[in-house]
């Protein structure tokens, strides 16, 4: 059975708020489309078509935007938050048996080949293989050996560090590790971990593309002026938006249905749907209710 896919979309998105009080944080956007989006396009890529996403915060606006997906997305309500390791517990019957491709709806890369990390942890014999970037030796949130297996998590080793990275929040993770899930609990801290004091191996496939998390208003900003510059963009304007004669736009992402009045410049802010920014305005994420200034 080919491999199914799991995307992590029931946290409370509490770095961003107020702004995740209005619009769930897999739903800002990065560019011309949500963060959740890019994800799924990256799965899809893949070949993947088993998908699912949890929901909790502000479910009713990813439930509409599972309406838009050309292929079926199964959502999988979560009453009470259970974890990243309890939701793709709670999945199993809607996933399937085998691998599953988890990825944490607040992590962006874009062009990560995911039919590669598919098949890498295909090839080797570990209980998950984690997506990380390169880093130099003892930096970032991991540590790995000479064969790429982790040997450092959260300030405990298990083994001879050759070099750092840092987890992206994408994975692979495997059926033995799955018949171990709990119920409620992390990935991380109550699956990973145990493992690897118990000798278990985690492989790593590098991505040294670009990636970013966008868990907070500056990092989701930086996202947003990044796809612009991939694109060779000064801003961006969705089609349904409107921006005042007067203002001039630098590094900015104006969303659907959101507009710009006022005079002066607007220079690397994103505009959420709906919304409207009084020009002049620097660095900040402006929503229909609410800001987060970030200059």
């Amino acid at each position: 059975m080919p491999p199914s896919a799991f995307v992590l979309a029931a946290g409370l998105g509490t770095r961003l708020r107020p702004l995740t009080d209005e619009l769930p944080k897999p739903l800002m956007p990065v560019g011309d489309r949500p963060a959740l989006q890019h994800a799924l396009d990256a799965i899809v890529r893949a070949g993947v078509e088993r998908m699912a996403i949890n929901t909790h915060h502000l479910a009713v606006e990813l439930a509409w935007f599972a309406r838009t997906q050309p292929r079926a997305l199964e959502l999988i309500h979560e009453p009470e938050i259970l974890g990243t390791a309890g939701g793709l517990a709670n999945a199993a019957l809607v996933l399937g048996p085998g691998p599953v491709l988890v990825w944490n709806a607040d992590m962006l890369a874009p062009d990560l080949d995911v039919a590669e990390v598919l098949a890498a942890h295909a090839e080797r014999r570990a209980l998950a293989t984690w997506v990380v970037a390169p880093r130099e030796l003892g930096k970032g949130t991991v540590g790995l050996d000479e064969s790429g297996a982790i040997v450092r998590l959260r300030g405990r080793s298990f083994g001879a560090e050759a070099r750092g990275g840092d987890f992206l929040g994408v994975q692979v993770v495997g059926e033995e590790l799955r018949h171990r899930l709990p119920r409620e609990g992390c990935l991380v801290g109550d699956v990973a971990l145990p493992a690897l004091a118990a000798g278990g191996r985690i492989a790593t496939v590098e991505h040294e593309g670009v990636w970013h998390d966008i868990g907070d208003a500056r990092s989701l900003i930086a996202a947003n002026v990044a796809w612009l510059i991939r694109r060779g963009l000064a801003s961006w304007v969705s089609p349904d938006a409107y921006v005042a004669p007067g203002v001039e736009l630098e590094s900015s992402v104006i969303s659907a249905g959101a507009r710009v009045e006022g005079e002066g410049s607007v220079v690397r802010v994103l505009a959420l749907p709906g919304s409207t920014v009084q020009a002049p305005a620097f660095a900040a994420v402006v929503g229909r209710r609410s800001r987060a200034n970030v200059g």
